[in-house]
């Protein structure tokens, strides 16, 4: 589901793109952006986060989840590398609200939860911009982060019997998108659709090994899209 929402984003982008680029007698704006070596901005956005969640056994224990939209915002520090190519550090803060409802538990019938997860990213990202059209120039961008869950619960010493789901506060993720660079007469204005998809499992499992909850659990990570203003 979110892979084919990122694909469909994308495909609205580059039609914007197309429609912007028919204009005649454009001003160029900003055309001494690209020279500079550093450069700094901030962007904030909406996501759309759920989880992949995968099992031992198929016919165990089941795990239902209700995503939701939030808010991520952050800065941006960038390192150009020559007309094409740079490097982007852009440290933020993210919010996450998804439900999740265990099935077929027959130990309690306390079996939903509301995770709550406030992450502190640090990605790192490389960006390639095609050349520039007008005042147009769209790019590709992608690399890796360390995610840091403010409200993972990790070391809480109760768990999912007394209804307290914890995840892994110490996260990697990486992450892929299109966007473009749009120049206007006092800022750049850069939106961007990206795709985030956790490496590593978050879920910290029950102090029980046998625990209904969490004992078919292979796997539980984050994965969301990601629409993104950003302005240099």
């Amino acid at each position: 589901m979110i892979k084919k929402t990122l694909f469909l984003l994308s495909i609205t982008l580059l039609g914007c793109l197309d429609a912007y680029s028919q204009k005649d007698d454009i001003v160029l704006y900003n055309q001494n952006w690209e020279k500079k070596k550093l450069y700094w901005g901030y962007y904030f956005g909406a996501n759309y986060n759920s989880y992949k969640v995968s099992y031992l056994n198929t016919n165990d224990t089941f795990v239902e989840l209700q995503p939701t939209a939030s808010f991520h915002l952050g800065m941006i520090g960038g390192l150009r590398f020559n007309d094409y190519w740079s490097l982007r550090f852009e440290p933020g803060f993210m919010n996450t609200n998804i439900g999740v409802e265990f099935q077929e538990i027959t130990s309690s019938t306390n079996t939903k939860r509301e995770v709550q997860a406030n992450y502190i990213r640090l990605p790192l990202l490389v960006k390639f911009n095609s050349k520039r059209y007008r005042n147009i120039r769209p790019y590709l961008i992608g690399g890796i982060s360390y995610d840091h869950n403010l409200s993972g619960d990790e070391n809480n010493e109760e768990d999912n019997e007394e209804g307290v789901f914890r995840m892994s506060e110490s996260n990697f993720t990486y992450e892929m998108g299109v966007g473009m660079d749009i120049y206007l007469p006092y800022f750049i204005f850069s939106p961007s659709i990206r795709g985030v998809f956790a490496i590593n499992n978050e879920i910290v499992y029950d102090n029980d090994p046998n625990s209904e909850f969490t004992r078919n659990i292979d796997y539980f990570g984050g994965r969301g899209v990601f629409i993104r203003f950003a302005f240099h």
